[in-house]
This record gives C-alpha cells, sequence and structure tokens, in this order.
C-alpha cells in the first residue's frame, strides 16, 4: 500500500536527527603487501581509508586499492602526523600495517558513531587496549590513544602518544608478528 504524497516525503518524526559520526583510518606502510589486507579488512566501521606509501616496492599500493583505500604517496621529510590535516574527518583511527581490528572493537566503533553523546564531550580521543603477538604468545600492552579528534591534537608520528587521556573503548587492537 502506497502511503499519500503529503506523507510519502515527511521523516517519521521530524525531531529525530540521524548523527553518525565520521571516522577516517590511516594507515603508514612501506612494502606491506603481505600483511596490509588483513589490517584494511577490518575497518569497516570506517568512512574514509587512507594508506599512505613511503615508497613501496611491492603490491602495497595494489592491496590497498583493491580493499577500498585512497592511496597517497608520503613525501620525504613530512613527519607521518602531518598527513591528518588531509582527511575528510576529523576523527581519526590510527593503526600500524601488522595490526587489525578485533571484532569487539569493530562493534564498539559502530556504537560509538551511532551514540549521540560521543565526539561532544570535549575528549580529545579516545583509548583502545593493544594485544601484541610474541615468540611466546599474546601479551596485553596498555591501553593507547588511537581514535583522536585531530582538531583537539597534533602528533608528528604515525601513531598519536599513547600517554593520551581518554576512555577506553570496548575490543583490541590486535598487533601480528608475521604477515
Amino acid at each position: 500500500m502506497a502511503l499519500p504524497p503529503h506523507v510519502a516525503h515527511q521523516p517519521l518524526n521530524p525531531r529525530i536527527e540521524l548523527l553518525v559520526h565520521k571516522i577516517s583510518a590511516i594507515i603508514h606502510a612501506n612494502n606491506d603487501e603481505l600483511r596490509l589486507g588483513r589490517a584494511l579488512e577490518t575497518l569497516r566501521p570506517c568512512d574514509e581509508v587512507i594508506v599512505i606509501d613511503h615508497g613501496s616496492t611491492d603490491r602495497t599500493r595494489a592491496i590497498a586499492q583493491q580493499y577500498g583505500a585512497a592511496v597517497r604517496t608520503g613525501v620525504l621529510g613530512v613527519k607521518p602526523g602531518a598527513y591528518v590535516a588531509e582527511l575528510k574527518n576529523d576523527w581519526v583511527l590510527c593503526l600500524l600495517p601488522s595490526e587489525s581490528l578485533s571484532e569487539a572493537l569493530e562493534a564498539s566503533l559502530f556504537e560509538w558513531k551511532q551514540n549521540e553523546d560521543a565526539g561532544t564531550d570535549h575528549q580529545v580521543g579516545y583509548r583502545i587496549a593493544v594485544r601484541e603477538e610474541t615468540e611466546s604468545g599474546w601479551k596485553t600492552l596498555p591501553a593507547a590513544l588511537r581514535l583522536v579528534d585531530r582538531t583537539r591534537m597534533n602528533w608528528s608520528d604515525e601513531l598519536p602518544p599513547i600517554h593520551g587521556e581518554g576512555p577506553t573503548l570496548a575490543g583490541e587492537i590486535l598487533r601480528f608478528l608475521q604477515p
């Protein structure tokens, strides 16, 4: 049954606005073709994915493009943190090419994006637990600042300072030893 024309184009409740926070992910890569796909396939919560290629001679660029990431060429002398200024979104998720998001973290990021209070509390960023694969098994590292509002913090390295303040999101970043 079709809705009458005066109803069909009206929002169900005009007082409800869909507020969705947007996230840009950034990964700096150099000859990471064997591990980059694993990282990129877990970035489903991100609205923009950028890979900064620092002179790869393998298939890093092709793999990034295969997963839908935009690839930019790293410029010699430009600090890795400077590239966040060119991103579309203020909230930036920073990863290494050897890392990926756990399913719990993916879910947590989707929930955060839908939370109307998220990001409005003047947070510089959010911390995320890191689990690192080692020769002797998995080791839990302290939570690190990884989801950052680029309008409230600048950093010069690939990752924001790990000692940054902020609440911790549920889930983990998984850092793999082998590709």
